[in-house]
């Protein structure tokens, strides 16, 4: 069965532009952000080092031969991400109602989706399937 492009592109786009949403936050030293970073103890290394490899996902993510890529890593980041929420930060941060857990579990659906979709061309994964 194909995957309509409409889909593809509309999970690319969800993920990416939430993706690139966050950056903002991150690399003009937002109060929330440095919570979350101090928080976890990366601040400030780990909120730069976090917004440089969003910003490379999102790229990769909107580059139809590089989709694959974008959304193998941004499984990775999302899961940290969640994890993240779910062991230290809680899923409430700072009166967000859950919004950053929200989005980062909506980027993770997306990404699963297109690597799900895309695993035919995934290096290690293509002479497995």
């Amino acid at each position: 069965m194909k995957t309509s492009p409409i889909l593809l592109w509309i999970l690319r786009i969800i993920a990416a532009v939430i993706l690139l949403q966050t950056l903002f936050f991150k690399f003009t030293d937002a109060p929330e952000s440095i919570y979350i970073f101090e928080t976890l103890g990366a601040e400030p290394m780990g909120r730069y080092s976090s917004g440089v490899l969003e910003l490379i996902t999102s790229i990769l993510l909107l580059i139809p031969r590089y989709t694959w890529a974008g959304a193998v890593l941004g499984l990775g980041i999302m899961a940290g991400a969640i994890a993240s929420h779910l062991f230290v930060l809680g899923i409430h941060i700072q009166g967000d109602g859950g919004l950053l857990f929200a989005l980062g579990v909506t980027v993770f659906v997306c990404c699963l989706l297109l690597t799900w979709i895309h695993r035919k061309q995934i290096p290690v994964l293509k002479n497995l399937v």
